[in-house]
């Protein structure tokens, strides 16, 4: 069943939005608040936009109790606690592109495939070497000067977040390649960096 687009209105700004651009809370256990990114789960919901700086207002200004006519309890760990997840449905969504067969690792294959016009993003350890850096750089140039097109470079993950997510040794740069797949990740990431660019 799909879901319902109309807009929402965040209990903060008041503005109404898409539920792309915003985050479903309910209430859980013991009046506890939790996030529901997925929009799936049962009961009330309230909605703020999907940032950080816009989710801390909410917790500080105790604005959950106001949007579920209810004493609720909005942990002040909750932004934090929405970045993660949303960290962890975006590396989810990489194994999921890895089991498509969408994922290329190692320097040498991201820059053949960035330069062949086959990659939709690169991944790239955010503790990657110096050079390695510098030659995936002049390859998203070239091809964005070729192709008319910009390659999303996504730095958010470490080494190691990367290795255990793609079940690899010491992965510092991933092409993602065109695809179903690869679009949903690239989607989730736009919303994880646009979740942290607004924070104070």
């Amino acid at each position: 069943m799909a879901q319902d687009m109309n807009p929402r209105t965040c209990i903060v700004t008041r503005a109404e939005k898409s539920p792309d651009e915003m985050i479903r809370f309910v209430v859980g256990p013991e009046n506890q608040v939790f996030p529901d990114l997925k929009r799936k789960l049962p009961g009330r919901g309230v909605w703020v936009t999907a940032t950080r700086k816009v989710l801390e207002e909410a917790v500080s200004k105790k604005l959950f109790a106001r949007g579920f006519k209810d004493k609720v309890q909005a942990d002040e760990n909750l932004p934090q606690l929405v970045e993660d997840l949303l960290r962890q449905t975006a590396l989810q969504a990489l194994a999921m592109a890895k089991k498509a067969g969408l994922v290329a690792t190692g320097q040498a294959k991201a820059e053949a495939m960035i330069r062949d016009g086959a990659s939709l993003a690169l991944l790239q350890a955010s503790d990657a070497g110096t050079d390695g850096v510098k030659k995936l750089a002049a390859a998203l140039k070239a091809q964005k000067v070729y192709e008319e097109r910009e390659i999303m470079l996504i730095n958010e993950f470490t080494s190691e977040e990367l290795d255990k997510t793609l079940n690899g040794t010491n992965t510092m740069y991933v092409a993602l390649l065109k695809g179903g797949a690869s679009k949903k990740l690239v989607k989730l990431m736009n919303r994880l960096m646009n979740y942290k660019a607004q924070a104070a």
